[in-house]
C-alpha cells in the first residue's frame, strides 16, 4: 500500500518521496498514531532517525488531519523490581449482543510484554479472580512482585492464599491515585482505544481470538514509547529486527487488517 504517486510526496527541507509516503502512510493506516508513534515505527523499520517536527509537517502538507499524542509521561516504577514485577488490573466491556464481561490483563513492568488475559461472564468474586489469574499466567514463570490496586476483588482469602502458595509478594499502588497504578492503566486504555473501540465481539471466545491477536501484534510488532521505541519482546532480546530498505518494502496487515506496518517486500 502507498500513499500515491511519488512525484507528490516530497516534503519540507529535503525529505525524500519515500520517506513521506513512509510517515502518510503510516497514519493513514493507522490512524490511531501519533507523530512521535509514527518516527518511532519508521525508525525500528527502517533504521532511519526522522525529526518528530519532519513528520509533523508531512502530516500538515498531505493528510487532511493531525493524529493525537501519546500522552504524558508515567513514573518510575519500583526499579529493584525490574526483572520480577507484574501489574494487574481488571476492566469490563460489552458484546454486541450487550452482554458484559470482565477482562483481566496482566504485563511486566520492565518490558511492558503484554503477558496475557483472562476474561470472564457476569460476576466476578475471590474464587473467580484467582481462576482468571490462574489462566492469564498460564506457561509463564512467576515474577517476584505483583502489582494491584486497591479493589475489594484482591482482599479475598482465597486471593491472598492463591499469592502465598505461589510465593509471590502483592505491591498495592496508592489508593485513589491512578497514576501510581499507570502500566497497566496506560495498557487498558491502549486496548480500548486500539481494539475495543473499533470492533465488536459477539461473545467471549470472539473476544479471546481478538485479544490473543492483539496480544501477538503489541509484543512482536508494536513500538513502545515508554521503552525506546521497540517493541516489548525486542527489549527482552526474544527477536532481533532486521532494518529494511526504505525502497523496498510493503504494509503488512495485523489484527485482521485493523493495524498495517511495514514489513520487507
Amino acid at each position: 500500500m502507498c500513499c500515491g504517486s511519488p512525484s507528490s510526496h516530497y516534503g519540507r527541507r529535503g525529505s525524500s518521496p519515500l520517506r513521506t509516503c513512509s510517515c502518510a502512510g503510516n497514519w493513514r493506516c493507522n490512524p490511531k498514531f501519533g507523530v512521535l508513534k509514527i518516527v518511532q515505527q519508521i525508525s525500528y523499520a527502517f533504521g532511519i532517525e526522522v525529526n518528530k517536527d519532519v513528520v509533523r509537517r508531512i502530516l500538515q502538507q498531505h493528510c487532511a488531519g493531525l493524529p493525537r499524542g501519546n500522552g504524558p509521561s508515567w513514573l518510575t516504577a519500583l526499579a529493584h523490581a525490574k526483572d520480577s514485577l507484574w501489574s494487574l488490573d481488571l476492566f469490563r466491556c460489552e458484546s454486541i449482543l450487550l452482554q458484559s464481561s470482565w477482562v483481566m490483563v496482566i504485563i511486566e513492568v520492565f518490558s511492558r510484554r503484554f503477558i496475557g488475559f483472562a476474561d470472564e461472564r457476569g460476576d466476578v468474586d475471590g474464587p473467580v479472580v484467582c481462576r482468571m489469574f490462574n489462566r492469564a499466567r498460564a506457561q509463564q514463570p512467576l515474577p517476584r512482585y505483583l502489582s494491584t490496586d486497591h479493589d475489594p476483588l484482591f482482599r479475598f482469602h482465597r486471593w491472598l492464599a492463591n499469592l502465598r502458595v505461589l510465593e509471590v509478594e502483592e505491591i498495592k499502588a496508592v489508593p485513589l491515585l491512578p497514576r501510581s497504578h499507570p502500566f497497566v492503566e496506560r495498557m487498558i486504555r491502549t486496548i480500548r482505544e486500539e481494539l475495543l473501540d473499533r470492533l465488536l465481539f459477539w461473545n467471549e471466545l470472539d473476544l479471546e481470538r481478538k485479544l490473543s491477536a492483539f496480544r501477538i501484534y503489541y509484543n512482536r510488532y508494536r513500538a513502545h514509547g515508554g521503552i525506546g521505541g521497540i517493541p516489548p519482546e525486542d527489549q527482552r532480546g526474544q527477536r532481533q529486527q532486521r532494518t529494511l530498505p526504505l525502497s523496498e518494502f510493503h504494509w503488512r496487515p495485523h489484527c485482521r487488517g485493523l493495524f498495517e506496518l511495514p514489513a520487507a517486500a
